[in-house]
């Protein structure tokens, strides 16, 4: 029968760990021990919130790939039990389509999705090779050292996606700035609140001027589902901050966290550098997002009915907090887990999350991050750190993992 871990057994247990917890010193690419413990002592455990809640943390990859599939669990974040990441939650009118379920989810994301459609994402690549090879020029014209992430990994996409929006590249500036509030772990709930009603109004005044002047990008597209009556202006407008957002700020991260992890992997570099091989690009951009995985706060699901997982039910009710950094390092799902091999076929890790919440832009990601991989370290081969790794800012304290910083020389 199962363990139904009846309420009278709480006051004797241990107190639920805190969640998310801390990496561990020089050893920057990993989960936190703590973390991994966890998955070694089994597949469901307690974790503690920020505001006291108690959900259940899902430590294997087979159980997570199976509840993000599963009907009886919710992204909804109204939902009774659903596990937030912070005060400033938001929901209804406020929510973004991806804290939604099926059948609004669907239909919102389904307006998004053309432009993202690999066939349309691989006539991009020219121009984003264009990109690189241009920021790339930049840097070896100038001074160095130089951050990396202010010259190149912040660029390359924001500049992608702001063509892709229609947004003016000129307010990258205000944007990234503003974002990088909504995504710090620790903000506070009304600075995050002014934070998103900042985007909220530019793209809202943005798509003003598309209903003015329409042109052939995405804004331009969520005016024309405006003026059909699907969308409001404000609808459409959060849309495009969750686009601009997601668009610039996890492949940043990616292209600078990953720099960082084949420099302390020569070997793995050597293999990436000195290939022409787009199969092995590939690979290795698989292995680099499952090693990574750079969003560490966990998908969050609210549980809508009894779910038995390993033997232990879990109520409907009950929130779900499924890391995916612990499941792409599960010793069952990938061999040797901790050990960044860039021939490994990686290709089912859940980086992008998996069923039908998983990521709109992953087909771009995936060929910015080609095009970065096959590019940097080809032209410039002697790339090295410019600061000991022990003292890179690393961003502890934001849901998107990654550094500040990468003060790099060749």
């Amino acid at each position: 029968m199962a363990d139904t871990l009846a309420d009278s057994t709480i006051g004797t247990a241990p107190p639920a760990p805190e969640y998310p917890m801390a990496r561990a010193a020089g050893c920057p690419f990993d989960p936190p021990p703590d973390l991994t413990a966890r998955q070694d002592e089994g597949r469901l455990t307690r974790v503690r919130l920020w505001d006291g809640s108690t959900p259940w943390l899902v430590t294997r990859y087979d159980d997570q790939r199976a509840l993000l599939l599963d009907p009886r669990v919710s992204a909804d974040i109204t939902r009774p039990g659903y596990p937030l990441q912070a005060a400033a939650g938001g929901g209804g009118n406020n929510a973004s389509f991806i804290l939604m379920d099926d059948p609004e989810h669907a239909r919102l994301r389904r307006m998004v999705t053309a432009p993202f459609a690999i066939r349309r994402v691989e006539a991009m690549r020219p121009g984003v090779q264009k990109i690189v090879d241009d920021l790339i020029d930049g840097m070896l014209a100038g001074p160095r050292p130089v951050d990396l992430v202010e010259a190149f990994a912040l660029p390359v996409p924001s500049l992608v996606i702001c063509q892709m929006l229609g947004v003016p590249y000129e307010d990258h500036d205000f944007f990234q700035e503003n974002s990088r509030i909504l995504i710090k772990r620790d903000a506070a709930m009304e600075d995050r609140t002014a934070a998103h009603g900042r985007l909220i109004d530019y793209l809202d005044e943005l798509m003003g001027e598309k209903t003015a002047r329409p042109a052939d990008d995405l804004l331009s597209g969520l005016v024309e589902r405006v003026e059909a009556g699907e969308l409001t202006r404000r609808e459409s407008a959060r849309m495009g901050v969750l686009l601009l957002i997601a668009g610039h700020e996890t492949t940043a991260n990616m292209i600078a966290l990953g720099t960082l992890a084949l420099l302390e992997h020569p070997e793995q570099l050597a293999l990436l550098r000195d290939t022409d091989d787009p199969k092995l690009v590939a690979s290795a951009v698989e292995e680099l997002l499952r090693y990574l995985t750079i969003v560490h706060n966990g998908r969050r699901r609210a549980v809508l009915e009894d779910i038995e997982i390993g033997g232990q039910v879990v109520r409907a009710g009950e929130g779900l907090v499924l890391p995916n950094d612990l499941g792409n390092r599960d010793p069952d799902a990938f061999a040797d887990p901790d050990r960044l091999d860039l021939r490994r076929d990686a290709r089912r890790h859940i980086a992008f999350g998996f069923g039908v919440h998983q990521c709109l832009g992953q087909p771009l990601a995936r060929m910015e991050l080609q095009v970065v991989y096959s590019t940097l370290y080809r032209r410039i081969p002697t790339l090295g750190l410019a600061a000991p790794v022990a003292e890179l800012p690393f961003k502890h304290d934001g849901s998107v993992y990654g550094v500040y910083e990468l003060p790099v020389t060749w």
